[in-house]
């Protein structure tokens, strides 16, 4: 049972065209939050709260903008299945490229922590995993597009999905868990949402589509139809059931 890990897949998975060559999208002291729902009997029931922070980080021979997540269920909650969760990338400040990326799940008892080391240069990624026993590190392949779960949400907000024509396809492949996944998403064109934030939004409605997920055209994310291009709402789908990440809060944006 691995929900919020989900979850995050779902956000990263939905990227519409290629990158552009500089950050216009993201800020340096940004934070947002999420509640997240699940349906339960037929009522949607907040279970837990993800936050999403972004930080400058200067180590003296580079600067890095932190992308940091943290997923916790509310404490009333935890003697039923307690989530404590914290994924963090190291990127570029401008061109949003990773460098490092670092996952610490606590779920129920489940504990895996995992780190990938970016070597753009060699073309190849230093994953290491570790569970109860000793750490295992092998080394992975890295094409010209390949991410990790929180850099590649950041990347899609950075993304020209206002040039895509409504209807457009595209196969997209990240690393998670240490094994590339290809997902098949759709731009299905614009809706307006209502947010407890930011009002009512006009956004991008894209389909996510993967053999691990449930239904076609089932599982949906929300982008703010601006610059920032906020995940407002996102709609899931899973084998394990259904639910939604509604934002909540908003601060830092860059536009």
């Amino acid at each position: 049972m691995k929900k919020i890990c989900t979850l995050l897949f779902l956000i990263a998975v939905s990227t519409i065209k290629a990158q552009k060559t500089s950050n216009t999208s993201i800020g340096e002291n940004e934070k947002l939050v999420y509640t997240v729902s699940y349906n339960m009997s037929g009522l949607l029931t907040n279970l837990a709260q993800v936050t999403m922070q972004t930080t400058r980080v200067n180590t003296g021979k580079s600067n890095y903008l932190r992308l940091k997540c943290n997923a916790a269920t509310y404490s009333k909650w935890d003697s039923f299945f307690k989530i404590r969760d914290v994924y963090e990338a190291y990127v570029n400040p401008s061109s949003l490229k990773p460098y490092l990326y670092k996952r610490d799940i606590n779920e129920g008892g489940y504990i895996k922590k995992e780190k990938y080391v970016y070597s753009h240069k060699k073309k190849t990624i230093k994953a290491t995993m570790q569970k109860k026993k000793e750490p295992n590190t092998k080394t992975i392949k890295m094409s010209a597009n390949t991410f990790d779960v929180v850099s590649t949400l950041y990347h899609i907000r950075n993304m020209d999905i206002d040039k895509a024509p409504v209807g457009t396809n595209q196969k997209v492949t990240i690393l998670f868990d240490r094994k590339p996944q290809i997902v098949y998403l759709k731009l299905l064109g614009k809706e307006t949402i209502n947010t407890k934030t930011m009002g009512s939004k006009e956004c991008y409605k894209i389909a996510i589509n993967n053999d691990a997920l449930k239904g076609t055209n089932k599982n949906i994310i929300y982008l703010t139809a601006d610059l920032n291009k906020v995940p407002v709402l996102i709609k899931f789908s899973i084998p394990a059931g259904t639910g939604q990440l509604s934002l909540t809060q908003a601060s830092g944006l860059k536009n």
